[in-house]
């Protein structure tokens, strides 16, 4: 199992412009880790890993909405009940860190990663640092260059009534 430091090498290694924060609390949730650095939870990035078959697909967003799945299948050419969100063994073993520690980069083996564009709208973000009291403060450009992702929507949309 990979560490903040694990991570702190990573970002040293590829020139990732941020900082690690080591928290005197553990931030379970989007609140609580938006409430932990006194920032608006739309500034707090998850990190999702998702499973289309043998494929492994690590969603970045912001925020606490709900990631919408369909935008994920119709990229991928599948129907949306094939994208499932990926078991706690499945997130450990590809991405080096336990569910609600996972970072947008710094894995094993790179993964094919998908951000919304809200991501990129936002001055700083804080995402996942590699424990449940780590976040790394970055610009979300960092995000996008060092993870290579595609931007896509992954916002859920409201149903429209009938």
């Amino acid at each position: 199992m990979l560490t903040p430091a694990d991570l702190q090498v990573f970002m040293h290694q590829h020139t990732v412009a941020g900082e690690i924060l080591i928290l005197d609390t553990p931030t379970p949730t989007v609140e609580a880790a938006a409430a932990a650095v006194g920032t608006r939870v739309e500034n707090i990035v998850k990190s999702v890993l998702f499973t289309i078959d043998e494929r492994r697909v690590l969603a970045v967003t912001c925020g606490t909405d709900p990631i919408e799945r369909r935008a994920i299948a119709i990229l991928y050419g599948v129907g949306r009940k094939r994208v499932k969100l990926a078991p706690p063994e499945i997130v450990l073993q590809a991405s080096g860190y336990p569910v609600g520690t996972v970072p947008p980069f710094g894995h094993p083996a790179p993964l094919e990663t998908l951000i919304d564009p809200r991501v990129l709208e936002q001055a700083q973000v804080y995402a996942g640092g590699g424990d449940h009291n780590a976040l790394v403060r970055l610009d979300p450009a960092e995000i996008l260059r060092i993870s290579g992702g595609q931007v896509l929507d992954l916002h859920a949309r409201p149903k429209e009534a009938p």
